[in-house]
C-alpha cells in the first residue's frame, strides 16, 4: 500500500506539505495542492481515517476567544457567532482573556490541542508587536494542522478578518458633532496601548483637525465602565462642550459620574460613545453613538473561518452615526 511518503515523493513536495494538503489545510497554493492530490490519486493512496480525523480537528466545536464576555459588545458578537454555528450544527465554547495577551495565546494553544474545528478571535489587538507575533505563530501552528481561524478586529494576524471601521466611524461622528455647533471636545481615549481605542481617538482628532477645530482634551483610562467614570471627572471645569468616549460602556460610566456631579446631559455637556450596544435601549438620555452590526460581526467571522479559501480575506465594516438626545445642537 502507498504511504504518505510515497505521495510526497511523487508530488515533489515535503512530507509536511503533503500532510497539510491531505488534511485539508488551506495554507497551500492551488498548484501545489493539485500536484499532491494528483499524486495521491495516481498511487491510490488511502489515508488513515482515524489519524485524518484527528489532524483535521473535525469535532463540532468552535472556540471563541473574546476580551470580556460581560462586556455587551463581546456578548453581542458571541451571540452572532453562536447563531451562525447553530445553523451548521456546531457548538461554540467561549473563553475570556480580560485583555491579557498571554491568556489569549494560552487559549489558542489549548484549543489547538483540543483540535476544535475553528478558532474565532474577537477584540482589539495591542501595540505590543512581540505579543502579536507570538500569537500569530501559535495560530500558524494550528492552521498548519488543518485548523481554521478568523478574527473580529484589526487585520494584523494573517487570517480572515472582519475589520470594523474604527477610524472612519469616529471621524464621521466628529463631523456630525461639529455640525451641531460643538467646537471644544474631550476624548475619553481608553488605554494607550489598545489599537481599537487608539484608532477611534485618532480618527476623531484627525477629523477635528481637518475642520480647523482645536485639538480635543484627551484623557486615557480604562476601556470599561469604571474607566469612563474616572476619566470624565478630569473633563469637569474645562471648556469642553462635548465628550466622546471611545466605547459605549465608557460613555455609560461617564454619564453616571456626571449625574453625581450635578452636570446635566446634554444641557451642560453633550456625551457620545461608539458601538451601539443593546443596553443603550434603556439609557436616559439616549446615547449618541456609532452603530456597528455587532451580532453580524460574529456571524461573518464564523463564515470566514469555515469558507473554502486559501488566501485570508478581509471584510471592512463601516459604522453608522446615530444622533440621539445625549448630544444637543449649540446652534439653536
Amino acid at each position: 500500500m502507498s504511504t504518505l511518503e510515497d505521495v510526497a515523493r511523487r508530488a515533489g513536495v515535503s512530507l509536511a506539505t503533503a500532510s497539510r494538503v491531505l488534511n485539508g489545510s488551506r495554507r497551500v497554493g492551488d498548484a501545489m495542492r493539485q500536484r499532491v492530490q494528483q499524486a495521491a490519486a495516481e498511487l491510490d493512496y488511502e489515508p488513515d481515517a482515524n489519524a485524518q480525523t484527528l489532524a483535521r480537528g473535525s469535532s463540532n466545536l468552535i472556540g471563541l476567544v473574546v476580551h470580556d464576555l460581560t462586556d455587551p459588545y463581546f456578548a453581542a458578537v458571541a451571540e452572532g457567532a453562536m447563531r451562525a454555528a447553530d445553523r451548521s450544527g456546531l457548538i461554540v465554547v467561549v473563553g475570556s482573556t480580560y485583555r491579557d495577551p498571554e491568556r489569549e495565546i494560552s487559549y489558542v494553544s489549548t484549543l489547538r490541542a483540543q483540535r476544535v474545528k475553528a478558532i474565532l478571535l474577537a477584540g482589539s489587538r495591542i501595540s505590543d508587536q512581540q505579543a502579536t507575533a507570538r500569537l500569530r505563530a501559535e495560530l500558524n501552528r494550528y492552521l498548519d494542522s488543518g485548523g481554521r481561524v478568523a478574527c473580529v478586529g484589526q487585520d494584523l494576524l494573517g487570517v480572515g478578518t472582519i475589520a470594523p471601521g474604527n477610524r472612519s466611524g469616529a471621524a464621521a461622528l466628529a463631523r456630525a458633532l461639529a455640525g451641531l455647533g460643538h467646537r471644544r471636545f474631550a476624548v475619553l481615549a481608553g488605554p494607550a496601548g489598545l489599537v481599537t481605542a487608539a484608532d477611534r481617538s485618532a480618527g476623531f482628532s484627525s477629523a477635528l483637525a481637518e475642520l480647523g477645530l482645536p485639538e480635543p482634551l484627551v484623557v486615557h483610562g480604562g476601556f470599561d465602565r469604571d474607566g469612563g467614570y474616572d476619566s470624565v471627572q478630569k473633563v469637569l471645569g474645562t471648556d469642553a462642550t462635548c465628550v466622546f468616549a471611545v466605547n459605549d460602556v465608557m460613555a455609560v460610566g461617564a454619564l453616571a459620574a456626571l449625574r453625581e456631579h450635578g452636570v446635566q446631559v446634554p444641557g451642560d455637556l453633550s456625551v457620545a460613545g461608539f458601538d451601539d450596544i443593546t443596553t443603550l435601549h434603556d439609557l436616559v438620555p439616549a446615547l449618541t453613538t456609532v452603530r456597528l452590526p455587532l451580532a453580524e460581526l460574529g456571524e461573518w467571522a464564523l463564515d470566514f473561518a469555515l469558507a473554502d479559501s486559501v488566501q485570508p480575506q478581509v471584510r471592512h465594516v463601516e459604522g453608522e452615526v446615530v444622533l440621539r438626545t445625549s448630544t444637543r445642537s449649540l446652534d439653536s
